[in-house]
């Protein structure tokens, strides 16, 4: 059975300016079931990467049981 690790954030995603089509932060992570400490690695992000997330996370959320819009 392959690894599983469960993400547990997403850190300091930023750019060089504003018109930016790279984003850099730091993924936070943890493998599932062990003991071991989480994991923190530096990731380098497409724009267009983030907003197909944005979009597919938006609509799970809208599916999902216990999403509250205000």
């Amino acid at each position: 059975m392959p690894e599983q690790w469960e993400l547990l954030t997403l850190r300091g995603l930023a750019s060089t300016d504003e018109r930016a089509e790279e984003f850099t932060g730091t993924l936070v992570i943890h493998r599932v079931g062990s003991t071991e400490p989480v994991e923190s690695i530096t990731v380098t992000v497409r724009r267009s990467i983030l907003a197909e997330l944005r979009d597919t996370v938006d609509r799970l959320l809208a599916r999902s049981v216990g999403l509250k819009r205000t």
